[in-house]
């Protein structure tokens, strides 16, 4: 029998065939093809006889899987395939079943550390929390190495959240949302006793720290970095990769003064109480900085849920709460 590829070459290529020919030889071949198809999507046992094409089995046809066409309603809500509509980061969360949190890969206890290979801490805490109420697993990106850099993974769509006692500042206002703060705290500088007095010169310390015009040290790429421009325009300021690295400057005299907030600075008493004889710490009570959650500027509705999350919240922080733990076994 012969074949319906086999009529429509042979009606192409005769003498009277004209254009009209070589289009129904094209429609033809067409329909072939959807033949095939069908054969092999019901997995027919007799295979089409293509001339000298041999039979493809039905298992060598494989169709990709059909795609599941997400409902997107009018308000901007969408559906997921159970039914329930949730705004866009929502339904990505959901989706993917868990909510990705960047977290600054150096420890900065009690905020986030690692202890016998589990993550834990204040910031760790609430990302769990925040996890729990959304009904999803919670996974942290620890691959940013400065404050910066944990604002970049969420910037560039790498995280949903950003919670890594993270400061709100202006320039990072430009590429992320903040949360209200959960915690409050005020600036402070820990000086070098020795090098203050030669500073000073018997002049009262709140009139050299508005004139000041000494070495400062501050961790590269965090908000400090940023504050101290703006704070003490007249100071040389130093960078370190590290806090550990700004006290060793500050207790070696290279600097004169350490600028971070004042939980940090009070912390570095509280480990080493014989730390007072050579340094000083003065609180900046009319200088904030206020600890935030970043999201995304795009996820608004995310945003959102993170005040109405934090705003319903019974355990708060402040300073007194977060040097107790520090001591947490």
């Amino acid at each position: 029998m012969r074949t319906i590829l086999d009529v429509a070459v042979s009606f192409a290529a005769s003498r009277s065939a004209s254009r009209s020919a070589a289009r129904l030889a094209c429609a033809l071949s067409v329909m072939l093809g959807f033949a095939l198809s069908a054969s092999a999507w019901a997995g027919a046992a007799a295979p089409i006889s293509v001339g000298v094409i041999a039979a493809v089995p039905a298992a060598s046809a494989a169709l990709p899987a059909p795609v599941q066409v997400q409902r997107v309603t009018s308000t901007g809500l969408v559906q997921l395939p159970d039914g329930r509509l949730l705004a866009p980061e929502f339904a990505r969360i959901a989706q993917r079943g868990e909510l990705v949190v960047a977290v600054l890969g150096i420890d900065q206890p009690p905020f986030f550390e690692t202890r016998e290979g589990q993550l834990s801490g204040l910031d760790i805490d609430l990302a769990h929390e925040i996890a729990q109420k959304l009904g999803v697993k919670v996974r942290f990106d620890r691959d940013a190495n400065s404050f910066d850099g944990v604002v970049n993974l969420l910037a560039t769509g790498q995280a949903d959240l950003a919670i890594s006692k993270l400061s709100r500042t202006l320039p990072r206002a430009q590429v992320i949302s903040f949360s209200t703060p959960y915690l409050r705290l005020k600036r402070a500088l820990l000086l070098n006793r020795v090098k203050f007095a030669q500073l000073a010169q018997g002049r009262a310390v709140p009139d050299v720290i508005r004139a000041y015009d000494s070495t400062i040290g501050v961790v590269a790429r965090s908000s400090y970095a940023e504050y101290v421009t703006t704070n003490f325009p007249h100071a040389q300021v130093r960078t370190y990769p590290t806090w550990e690295a700004v006290l060793k400057a500050l207790d070696s005299g290279e600097v004169t003064a350490a600028y971070r907030d004042e939980f940090e600075v009070k912390r570095v008493l509280k480990r080493d109480p014989t730390a007072s004889l050579r340094l000083r710490v003065v609180t900046l009570d009319d200088l904030e900085d206020s600890l935030a959650i970043g999201v995304s500027i795009a996820d608004t509705a995310l945003l959102a849920f993170v005040n109405q999350f934090l705003a319903e919240r019974t355990r708060r922080f402040d300073i007194s709460t977060v040097l107790q733990s520090t001591h947490r076994p």
